[in-house]
């Protein structure tokens, strides 16, 4: 059950960055539609709401909750590395 939720909370994450504007011009150099970005952050936020409601039903109250912020920490971390390296290597004059 812990890769699925990690995974689920790293995709969770990649759509919430992918929805903000500066990282649609990092990564894409160009904005994505209103439309796009509302399914973006309805998929972030429901994948959220899903490793949550998977990690508590597992572990209980106490323990899924802090279950799900540790992995929230991890995964948020994992997808900022993850975009920073893209960037450097996209671009390695920038660094």
């Amino acid at each position: 059950m812990r890769p699925v939720t990690t995974l689920l909370c790293i995709v969770a994450f990649a759509c919430l960055a992918l929805a903000m504007e500066r990282h649609q011009a990092a990564l894409f150099t160009r904005r994505l539609s209103p439309t796009q970005i509302r399914a973006l952050r309805l998929a972030g936020w429901s994948a959220l709401v899903s490793t949550a409601w998977i990690v508590i039903a597992a572990q209980g109250w106490a323990l899924g909750l802090v279950g799900f912020c540790g992995l929230m920490s991890v995964s948020a971390g994992l997808v900022y590395g993850a975009m920073i390296v893209y960037e450097r290597v996209r671009r390695p004059d920038a660094a």
